[in-house]
């Protein structure tokens, strides 16, 4: 087993942070949340601050224990080793199963730049396996290749969308934004065809808005591939959720205002339709291309969280033990195979008439595997540690982040939730079954 020796100062892990947010959510959610109103603006605020709260959890962990690279590291010392393997594993299959959300994103931008002909639900999922693919081969370059493909992404993927978010407030119309407000119950909304408090909307669009902050723990979650975790890993994450929260809020509120509601419900571009408005059709094709290109460097960097995560698990004893297996380059190699195998499979299981429909059905299950994680963050720092025992900091951090978890879940549909917990029990039942009894310990 080869420990990955090319490691990522704070620059570099702080675009990686960003880049793992400002991803498929940023350039699919506006569609989506078009169905509730511009109302959802304020989700997006709220979202912001319980990204940001979570965040600094992990950054306290990250520092108090900077050489604890697993969540199963975070976790066991404080509630014990079957709460160890439940945030290891399912933050594991989270962020797996989150890759084929962002392919289908980055695929859905890519079809407005092909002929017609070559638009079908069959052929995007060929395009998404295609995509899936030619990131593993990426990543197996390692980590540093991949956080520099990530940062060349984020800059020119992202130029072209600041580009009409700055232009665009020339085209802006509070009336626009003003009808869209509260849009359920409106005569085109299939969706919420009944009408809904504001308070309601708000608080419902918490769930899949925070899909667009997935990503927010991950210099933590790869601190064995960063120098200097103790320093660099709090100001990457909070670096990257300021960048992410920024641009969401702003972006978020400008597109409500130059796009009818109606007409950005039914687009499987939403900035591209911004662009076209504002700048003509050719826009529309260079925002479609940088989303694509930034969606894709979001998946090579949630590949390398991925590989990341279940190698730490695996050395821990609770996966395979191939999941921590890596090649000369640093790369989580085995494992990644095997992930890869599983997403190509998934993005069939999960195929849709429309991107949309695909991308919901995937990122709710995401988003509720991962907010476990969360808790036990939280849940640890209340707790603390045979080692250290908590402050009056630790604790009320914790506490809020336990809050953040809570209002993430209550706010999301029931029958989702409930399959999140099938899937824990019978991850948890797997465990008691068949893994060693001996005690996993952290290795250095």
């Amino acid at each position: 087993m080869t420990e990955p020796t090319r490691r990522i100062g704070p620059l570099l892990a702080t675009f990686m942070v960003a880049n793992n947010m400002i991803g498929s959510g940023f350039f699919l959610l506006p569609a989506s949340l078009a169905g509730m109103g511009s109302i959802t603006a304020l989700s997006w605020i709220l979202a912001t601050v319980l990204a940001a709260v979570l965040g600094m959890t992990f950054a306290r962990l990250a520092r108090t224990c900077p050489d604890l690279e697993s969540p199963a590291d975070y976790v066991t010392p404080s509630l014990g080793r079957d709460a160890g393997f439940l945030s290891a594993t399912l933050y594991w299959l989270s962020s797996w199963i989150g890759n084929n959300a962002i392919a289908v994103a980055a695929i859905g931008y890519l079809v407005v730049l092909l002929p017609a002909a070559w638009q079908g639900a069959e052929l995007q999922v060929y395009g998404q396996i295609g995509l899936l693919w030619l990131v593993f081969a990426l990543n197996l370059l390692g980590p540093k290749p991949i956080a520099r493909f990530q940062s060349f992404c984020l800059v020119l993927g992202l130029l072209p969308v600041l580009m009409v978010l700055g232009g665009g407030w020339t085209s802006f119309d509070a009336d626009t934004f003003e009808a869209a407000w509260n849009t359920t119950g409106a005569d085109w909304n299939e969706e919420n065809p009944e009408a809904q408090s504001d308070f309601s909307l708000t608080f419902g669009a918490l769930a899949p808005i925070f899909w667009a902050f997935i990503g927010l723990e991950t210099s933590a979650m790869v601190a064995g591939v960063v120098r200097n975790p103790s320093r660099n890993v709090p100001l990457a994450t909070l670096g990257g959720i300021l960048i992410a929260g920024t641009v969401y809020v702003v972006s978020s509120v400008l597109v409500m205002g130059i796009v009818p509601a109606e007409v950005l419900h039914s687009s499987s571009a939403p900035f591209a339709e911004v662009a076209m408005r504002v700048f003509g059709p050719w826009a529309a094709l260079l925002i479609a291309g940088a989303a694509a290109l930034k969606a894709t460097g979001t998946l090579g960097g949630w590949m390398l969280v991925t590989g990341e995560s279940g190698a730490r698990a695996a050395q821990r004893g609770l996966l395979p033990a191939v999941f921590g297996r890596y090649n000369r380059n640093g790369a989580a190699a085995s494992g990644l195979t095997i992930i890869v195998i599983a997403m190509s499979a998934l993005a069939w299981i999960t195929s849709a008439p429309t991107i949309g429909q695909q991308f919901g059905t995937i990122i709710n299950m995401a988003v509720l595997l991962v907010t476990v994680v969360y808790a036990a963050a939280g849940l640890t720092l209340i707790v603390g540690t045979p080692g250290h025992r908590p402050g009056i900091g630790d604790r009320v951090l914790g506490c809020g982040a336990i809050v953040a978890c809570a209002l993430l879940i209550l706010s999301s549909p029931r029958a989702e939730a409930l399959g999140a917990l099938a899937i824990a029990v019978v991850a948890w039942i797997g465990f008691r079954l068949f893994a060693p009894r001996a005690p996993a310990t952290a290795t250095e």
